[in-house]
């Protein structure tokens, strides 16, 4: 595989870790986290007002409750890697009526990207 070949498939693979996340959006289930996401993934960010930092189970109990939300669009800004460690912006639209801007942290080890963490910015509601 060519170099070039090669970096094309790393941006699909951490796409790949950012699926799970992006479903759970649209139907309201969570469980692809628990293999996308390191056990030890920590969220952070504000929801109206209110300080979240929470860890991966916490998080995926949040999406589920929050529910699923079939017209929500969800696009992935940018992605910069090097090596095993990456970066990856996603923008939301209407998840449970709020536009979402997250900033993920992930990681590839024995060959698999997952997410290390997650910042967030919950836009106002307007």
């Amino acid at each position: 595989m060519t170099t070039n070949e090669q970096s094309f498939r790393e941006y699909q693979a951490i796409e790949q870790a950012l699926k799970s996340y992006i479903a759970s959006a649209k139907t309201g289930d969570a469980s692809g986290y628990a293999e996308d996401w390191y056990e030890h993934a920590r969220v952070v960010g504000s929801l109206d007002g209110q300080f979240y930092n929470i860890n991966r189970e916490e998080v995926m109990k949040f999406a589920e409750q929050l529910g699923g939300s079939p017209d929500v669009e969800s696009r992935i800004s940018f992605i910069e890697y090097q090596g095993e460690a990456a970066v990856a912006r996603l923008d939301s639209l209407n998840w449970g009526g709020i536009r979402y801007t997250d900033f993920f942290i992930l990681s590839k080890a024995e060959g698999t990207w997952k997410v290390s963490g997650k910042v967030f910015d919950a836009h106002d509601r307007r």
